[in-house]
């Protein structure tokens, strides 16, 4: 018998497959895939997109409470994760050199970045009150998941144009 603490991840890339059918949007697609992270994962305080705008990372869609609007390239957990293109793992936040606290309540984080054309394009960001909550497993989910999303999205929404 599954532990319904620990998500399944496999179960989750079926309905997130779902909520994208058929749907190309980044801001639909996006807003309910921090919808059903939030709902879905246990002891997440915040999950949602920052895009990456000239030298900034700027807030998208998400769930929990109000967060940071900018936060610079290469600043903070979402900032480094951009720069290197690697997700970054964080177990406390406030022993992270440089960490940018939009929820003094957080604890521990973790980011995807997003890529389009092998480019950084933004960052899938999680929050959680619980210090060291995300796992390997967590990172490997996340990682699919933000494949999938990659894969569903027009990523040139400004080329359909009604003037």
């Amino acid at each position: 018998m599954r532990n319904p603490e620990i998500p399944c991840y496999e179960d989750l890339l079926r309905s997130l497959g779902a909520l994208f059918s058929g749907e190309h949007d980044l801001v639909a697609n996006t807003a309910n895939m921090a919808a059903l992270l939030f709902q879905s994962l246990p002891q997440v305080s915040w999950a949602g997109f920052y895009f990456r705008r000239g030298r900034d990372l700027v807030l998208g869609p998400f769930q929990g409470p109000p967060a940071c609007i900018r936060l610079p390239w290469g600043e903070g957990v979402c900032g480094r994760a951009a720069l290197s293109g690697s997700s970054l793992r964080v177990a406390d936040v406030h022993a992270f050199p440089g960490h940018i606290a939009c929820d003094p309540l957080a604890r521990s984080e973790i980011v995807v970045p997003l890529f389009h054309d092998r480019r950084v394009v933004g960052v899938l960001d999680l929050d959680s009150y619980v210090p060291d909550r995300f796992q390997p497993s967590d990172e490997k989910g996340l990682e699919a998941m933000v494949r999938l999303l990659e894969s569903a999205v027009d990523w040139n929404p400004l080329a359909e144009t009604n003037c």
